[in-house]
């Protein structure tokens, strides 16, 4: 070959193909610290910032609201008094004195509720009433307590020992100047609330092109190296190398079209065909108890004697089995037992995947499977969040922890359609 003729040797160009292959798995591991550490410091920020917002514009407006509304019953108590005084100037009836002006005062009230009433808090006189509810005495009264309650009696001297009082509440507008702070929160909050959600759809949306074009990039870049790899496999067999170490080689190689494989489907519609749940799950185990610790020990517990099919895609299914089992082995640090169950209903496939790991605290059963989350010194956080989108998104089905409790262990269950 041309590589022979020109004194290059086969290995050092399969080991050139190697380090291609690492140099793009680092810039990919990168590219996602990176771009993770911005979104997720953002996403923080923006929060604080709407926070503080929302709590500033209530406080002040609460603050200036409750100023207004006291200056303003400052106001009217300033008139029921000087409308009070009238009714005593009136109720004297001085001779030949003018009641023009007093009874301008009395007539133009037209805003505060006042009520007239004797020393036995007998109703003789109201104004600013609902006049049609007024002729049931029991409504009458109610008003009266209402208006005791809000505000201090007013006293009217009529003779030397006639007494009348007068009580008041706050009238319709100052009523609703109460409320308009708390309404102007509400609608404040809303708005801060559907801005929120803007944020979140479109910084999802932008996440999801992200990890799309990152994966069918790095499918991209790793396509060139890996199938020169291949063809230097079948050149390595014509050499006199050790057949079971180009198998070994080859498993290896096979590995990574699958990795490439899967990454080349992330934001594409997989292809789904009804295939044995059983046989994958199987072949799935088999590889990763061959990669991680000896301590470590698989059961599979199948209710059918027969396959269980499901509408599947292979590789993508793998790969969220993998990622449970990987996180099931990191979280009994590994040592300890996996247990995956399958029970075949009428519309679903369960799937559940047990471990006796350190378990999980009921407040990250949901937050387990948001982009970033990890309880790992190590991680980015994405494994699950991955796992979650091809169940989901992809198979149509669900995925979840079904039970877990700390320093004992989790399960995880996945729900597949038939």
């Amino acid at each position: 070959m041309q590589a022979e003729a020109n004194g290059t040797c086969v290995p050092e160009l399969v080991r050139n193909h190697i380090r291609t292959f690492a140099t793009i798995w680092h810039r990919l591991i990168a590219a996602i610290r990176i771009y993770k550490v911005n979104i997720y410091s953002k996403k923080l920020y923006w929060k604080v910032v709407l926070l503080a917002i929302a709590v500033v514009i209530g406080i002040s407006s609460l603050w200036y609201t409750s100023t207004l509304v006291d200056k303003l019953q400052h106001e009217e108590r300033k008139k029921v008094e000087l409308w009070a005084e009238a009714t005593r100037v009136l109720a004297h009836k001085q001779s030949g004195g003018d009641l023009t002006f007093v009874l301008k005062v009395i007539i133009d009230n037209e805003t505060v509720p006042v009520i007239l009433a004797d020393a036995q808090g007998n109703v003789l006189s109201f104004v600013n009433l609902d006049s049609s509810k007024a002729e049931q005495p029991r409504w009458l009264s109610e008003q009266l307590e209402i208006m005791k309650e809000e505000n201090e009696a007013i006293e009217v001297t009529i003779g030397d020992d006639y007494f009348q009082y007068i009580y008041f509440k706050s009238s319709t507008l100052l009523t609703q100047l109460k409320y308009f702070p708390y309404i102007q929160l509400g609608v404040i909050s809303l708005f801060i609330l559907v801005a929120y959600f803007a944020f979140s759809s479109s910084r999802k949306a932008e996440q999801n092109q992200v990890w799309m074009g990152l994966a069918k990039e790095t499918a991209h870049q790793l396509g060139t190296p890996l199938s020169s790899i291949m063809a230097w496999l079948e050149v390595l067999r014509t050499k006199s190398v050790d057949e079971n170490t180009l198998d070994e080689f080859e498993k290896d190689v096979k590995r990574l079209e699958t990795i490439t494989e899967r990454f080349s489907k992330i934001g594409s519609t997989p292809n789904l065909v009804p295939m044995s749940v059983n046989a994958i799950l199987e072949e799935a185990v088999a590889y990763i108890s061959n990669r991680v610790s000896k301590k470590v020990e698989f059961s599979m517990d199948f209710e059918e004697t027969q396959d269980v099919l499901a509408p599947l895609n292979k590789s993508l299914f793998e790969w969220v089995i993998e990622n449970v089992c990987k996180n099931a082995v990191d979280a009994m640090n590994g040592v300890g037992k996996i247990s995956i169950k399958v029970s075949d209903r009428t519309q679903f496939v369960y799937i559940d995947i047990t471990d006796t790991g350190k378990g999980l605290a009921k407040a990250a059963f949901k937050r387990i499977f948001e982009p970033g989350f990890t309880t790992k010194r190590r991680g980015w956080g994405l494994g699950l969040s991955l796992c979650k989108r091809i169940i989901e998104n992809y198979h149509g089905g669900k995925i979840f922890v079904k039970r877990s409790e700390v320093s004992k262990g989790t399960t995880f269950r996945v729900v597949l359609r038939k």
